[in-house]
């Protein structure tokens, strides 16, 4: 039941968002993907259990909750926005690990924290550069931490893929190469270089829910032949 109430909850905020189109639900499905397939490929064997993939899968929805905080306004604004408007915009980061923080504080034990915790990290870190010339902070490299850097890029894949009320779709091929582009610079490159193992399959899933206008989540099965 506290899941659903979350979950919820996040659902509500994006909703103020117009243009952001199940962006919870796809940035999630694209976390629990790529996590699976880095551990599949050996990385980060340390840290990427089969508990932690569990764990990045139900905290990424929660990654924007700090947009509550943020004007519908600015939101929604269909053109460029004003220096003044991106910090403010920028502040979602903050936010989002204050609300996520005072949660667990008040809910004590009544509430499973250990999820909430990879939820923190998503929504302070997952606009931090691993050349540390991202916000809030300005960490880099394995600083930023693991959930976020795998955040980041499924964050701006689906950002970039999709229609916003400021720009057009990209296409897959253009989202890619401003991925690739960005490997050791806004992103960790190990996870660029695993994302691109099943990023095709990732947008194929994408554009079928799109065009048949299905509101389900997103169910990949990476080891499904390509169509």
């Amino acid at each position: 039941m506290q899941e659903v109430i979350i979950m919820e909850f996040a659902e509500v905020v994006e909703a103020r968002d117009k243009s952001t189109g199940n962006h919870i639900k796809k940035t999630a499905a694209y976390v629990e993907a790529l996590a699976e397939q880095l551990k599949k490929e050996g990385k980060f064997a340390e840290v990427l259990t089969e508990d932690f993939v569990q764990k990045l899968k139900r905290a990424a929805p929660l990654h924007d909750i700090g947009k509550i905080a943020v004007s519908d306004l600015i939101l929604n604004k269909p053109g460029k926005l004003t220096d003044e408007e991106f910090a403010i915009m920028k502040s979602h980061t903050t936010e989002g690990w204050k609300i996520l923080m005072k949660m667990v504080k008040d809910a004590g034990d009544t509430i499973d924290a250990e999820y909430l915790n990879e939820s923190i990290d998503m929504a302070h870190y997952h606009h931090e550069k691993w050349d540390g010339s991202g916000y809030p902070t300005g960490i880099k490299g394995e600083e930023i931490p693991l959930s976020a850097r795998i955040m980041a890029v499924a964050d701006v894949f689906d950002a970039l893929v999709a229609e916003r009320v400021y720009k057009k779709p990209f296409t897959y091929e253009k989202a890619m190469a401003i991925i690739t582009e960005g490997a050791g610079k806004h992103f960790d490159p190990t996870i660029v270089e695993t994302f691109t193992h099943i990023s095709e399959k990732l947008y194929s899933e994408r554009t079928r829910l799109d065009q048949s206008g299905s509101e389900a989540s997103i169910d990949l099965d990476l080891n499904a032949p390509k169509s």
